[in-house]
C-alpha cells in the first residue's frame, strides 16, 4: 500500500496510507515533546498537558470536546510518553473532517482553564496515588530512576506531588512555547480515505500554524552505574527488576537486540523465560522482558514476582538463561524459529491500523522516513547466531545490570 508523505512550508509534515477494506479512519498528532524535556521544577508538566487538552480550548469546553467524537461512535485519546506526546482519534470515514478538526484544536488551541486545572491536579494525583498502590508499575517506574540515576529519563512521568501542585496556567503555555518545534510535529493517517480528501480536511489549517525553531538540546544519558537494592514492601509476593541501558534509535544492532529480547522474554508463551519459570518450575504467573529504545540510549529490563522462598531460585534461572544465549550460538533451526516468529508478531501489529497510525508518525519523527516492513524483515533475516551471540554478551553481562527487589514487610 503506498504511503504519502507531506512536508509543509512550516515543517510540519502530514503522513498517510489509505487502507480501502476499512470503515474506520485512525488519525493523529505526534509531537517530540515528552517527560525526559522537562526541568526538575516542571516534572509531570507533559502528562499534564496531555490532561489539560481535553479541558477547553478558544473554541470548546470541556463537555463539547468529549462528546464531539464519543457521540459519533469514535473515540478520542492521547498518551505521554518520554519522548513523545500525541493526540490521536478513530472514527467512521465519513466522520474524518470532524475528527481532524478537533484534534487540531486540542492540539493547538487549548487554553488551559485555571479552574480545570485545579480540578485535573487532583485527577493526577489520585492517579499517583494508584500507581503506587500497584507495585507492578511502581517497581517499574522505580527501576527506570536507579538506571538513568539524576537524568530525566529516570523521572517519572507523571511527576511528584510538589510538582504537580504548584502548576499554574502560564507553566502550560511557557512549556509548549519553549518545546514545540513544528519541525519536529506530525499528522498522521491510515485508514478508507484518500490522501487529497486527507488534505482537504487538514492542509489549510496546518499551514496557518507559524514556523517554530526550539533552541531547546536533549541532555543525553551517560555515566551509567549498576546497583542492586532491596526494599520491603506492603506486598504478597517478591517483586524484581532486573535492567540496565541499551542501544538508541539510530544504533543498527537494535532489531538484533528486539530479536533477542524475544528469544529472551519476549511477549509469547514460548520465550526461554517463561518456559523455565513459569512451565517448568511454576516459579512464576508472568515473567517478561523489554527493549525499549530513546534517541540517544535504550532501555532493557526484566520483570516478575515470585514467592520470597523462590526468590533467590528465580533470579539465579533468569541469569542463567541469559547465560545461555551469551556463551552458547543458537542453532540453525533456533535461530530461524525464532527469526519467523519476531517476523510474524510484526506482520500480525501491522493490522491494526490505529496502532500502525502512530507507527508511522513516530518513525517519520525520530529516522525522517517510513521504512517498509519488508526492509525490517530483512534486517532480521540478515541476523546471524554470531551477532545474537555478541548483543547478549554486552547485553547480558551481569556485571552490569541493576537489580531492583520489592519484599514483602
Amino acid at each position: 500500500m503506498e504511503l504519502n508523505i507531506k512536508e509543509l512550508s512550516n515543517g510540519i509534515r502530514i503522513v498517510h496510507q489509505e487502507v480501502t477494506h476499512t470503515r474506520l479512519v485512525h488519525c493523529g498528532f505526534i509531537l517530540d515533546i515528552g517527560s525526559r524535556d522537562e526541568s526538575k521544577e516542571q516534572e509531570g508538566l507533559a502528562h499534564f498537558w496531555e490532561h489539560m487538552a481535553f479541558k477547553g480550548t478558544k473554541k470548546r469546553k470541556t463537555f463539547h470536546i468529549l462528546n464531539r467524537l464519543e457521540s459519533l461512535g469514535g473515540e478520542l485519546n492521547a498518551y505521554t510518553t518520554k519522548e513523545k506526546v500525541c493526540f490521536y482519534a478513530s472514527t467512521l470515514k465519513e466522520h474524518y473532517g470532524k475528527a481532524s478538526e478537533l484534534l487540531f484544536d486540542i492540539t493547538f488551541n487549548s487554553t488551559f482553564p485555571e479552574k480545570q486545572i485545579e480540578k485535573e491536579r487532583q485527577v493526577i494525583l489520585e492517579e499517583m496515588a494508584m500507581y503506587r498502590d500497584s507495585p507492578d508499575d511502581a517497581i517499574q517506574d522505580e527501576l527506570d530512576e536507579l538506571v538513568f540515576e539524576n537524568h530525566a529519563l529516570g523521572r517519572n512521568i507523571l511527576g511528584t506531588e510538589q510538582t504537580v501542585g504548584s502548576f499554574t496556567q502560564q507553566d502550560f503555555f511557557d512549556f509548549i512555547s519553549t518545546r514545540l518545534d513544528t519541525s519536529r510535529l506530525i499528522f498522521s493517517v491510515v485508514g478508507n480515505i484518500p490522501f487529497k480528501k486527507v488534505l482537504q480536511g487538514i492542509e489549510g489549517p496546518l499551514s496557518q500554524i507559524q514556523p517554530k525553531r526550539s533552541l531547546y538540546v536533549r541532555s543525553s544519558f551517560s555515566n551509567y552505574t549498576p546497583k542492586v537494592k532491596t526494599q520491603e514492601r506492603d506486598v504478597s509476593q517478591s517483586l524484581c527488576a532486573i535492567g540496565r541501558p541499551a542501544f538508541s534509535l539510530y544504533d543498527p544492532s537494535r532489531f538484533k537486540l528486539y530479536l533477542l529480547n524475544n528469544i529472551l522474554g519476549g511477549p509469547s508463551m514460548n520465550s526461554r523465560l517463561n518456559l523455565m519459570l513459569r512451565e517448568k518450575h511454576g516459579y512464576v504467573y508472568s515473567i517478561e522482558s523489554s527493549y525499549q529504545p530513546f534517541s540517544d540510549v535504550g532501555f532493557f529490563g526484566v520483570y516478575f514476582g515470585t514467592e520470597g522462598k523462590t526468590l533467590k531460585k528465580a533470579q539465579s534461572l533468569v541469569l542463567k538463561e541469559m547465560n545461555k544465549l551469551s556463551n552458547t550460538k543458537l542453532g540453525t533451526l533456533q535461530l530461524h524459529m525464532a527469526k519467523e516468529q519476531a517476523i510474524g508478531q510484526m506482520a500480525m501489529a501491522e493490522e491494526n491500523y490505529s496502532a500502525l497510525m502512530l507507527v508511522y508518525g513516530k518513525s517519520l519523527l525520530d529516522h525522517g522516513k517510513v521504512d517498509p516492513l519488508d526492509k525490517i524483515f530483512a534486517q532480521i533475516k540478515n541476523t546471524t547466531a554470531m551477532d545474537i551471540q555478541d548483543i547478549a554478551q554486552d547485553i547480558f553481562n551481569p556485571d552490569m545490570l541493576t537489580f531492583l527487589t520489592y519484599t514483602p514487610q
